[in-house]
């Protein structure tokens, strides 16, 4: 077979495959790649979230642990009580909930693998400060394994290598050339920055959105959200990199689109009693 007919094959064979693995996303609707099987993922996230639990060091702090597990819980049976409400599958179905604390102070982030595994860092809280602002970091990470973002970053990253080595082969090794003489991954950098992290900024703000929401279902205070992002990029004092060479938002640009969002959101997506 020559080259020309290999890629051509090759390429109808991953456009096959992408157009029969498309999916949308819960309430946004937005299309995505599903190309990994989610039980997979789960699985992995599972293992990957034992040996974190065994390497980093647990908060004592039980107060603050029984609150997320508090709020948490609050926001896991809003979410399976509004698909079952409006008849439409829950995707926290297969998902075992767990809540961790890590000490730290030094690190402000928190973050849910898929199937519900989920993890706050101490110094999370002095940005949270309160229960609506845990609730909407809370309701933003939940929102990424509801979305399923963890599988479609999975399919996206198999397309995309795929059809690196597709273009690499009808250029003759042109690609892999580049690479040697520049002495880095010219094309990694490149997807990277045109096609990755814009997708992963469409991702996360697909989940400040869908967070919004289901702090809102469960009866939180989202307008708290903006508050949480004014005093997170109050503590970054100007060190966020340039949204392009970012997988996240700049914080003021969240902020604009929360802002937008809050009164629509609170109005569609009222407390469930």
């Amino acid at each position: 077979m020559n080259r020309r007919n290999f890629i051509y094959l090759l390429g109808c064979g991953c456009f096959s495959l992408g157009f029969h693995s498309c999916a949308t996303t819960p309430i946004t609707e937005r299309r995505q790649l599903k190309l990994i099987p989610e039980s997979k993922l789960n699985a992995q996230a599972a293992a990957i979230y034992e040996k974190i639990k065994e390497k980093e060091k647990l908060s004592d702090d039980k107060e603050s642990l029984n609150k997320i597990v508090e709020i948490g819980s609050k926001i896991e049976n809003s979410i399976s009580e509004y698909f079952d409400k409006n008849n439409m599958p829950d995707p926290t179905t297969n998902f075992q909930w767990e809540y961790i604390l890590i000490d730290n102070k030094k690190v402000r982030n928190a973050w849910c693998m898929p199937g519900g595994k989920i993890a706050f860092y101490t110094g999370m809280l002095d940005i949270t400060k309160n229960d609506d602002g845990l609730a909407a970091v809370m309701g933003h990470e939940i929102a990424h394994a509801v979305a399923k973002h963890s599988v479609e970053r999975a399919s996206r990253g198999v397309l995309l290598n795929t059809g690196t080595q597709i273009i690499d082969i009808a250029t003759g090794g042109k690609l892999s050339k580049v690479n040697q003489a520049t002495g880095m991954n010219t094309v990694g950098l490149l997807s990277q920055i045109g096609i990755m992290n814009p997708f992963n900024r469409k991702q996360e703000s697909e989940a400040d959105y869908l967070g919004l929401i289901f702090s809102s279902l469960s009866g939180y205070d989202i307008r708290e959200t903006v508050k949480i992002w004014e005093r997170m990029r109050e503590s970054n004092k100007g060190k966020e990199p340039p949204q392009f060479m970012s997988t996240h938002p700049s914080s003021t640009n969240r902020i604009n689109k929360i802002t937008e969002w809050i009164n629509k959101v609170t109005l569609e997506y009222p407390p469930l009693s």
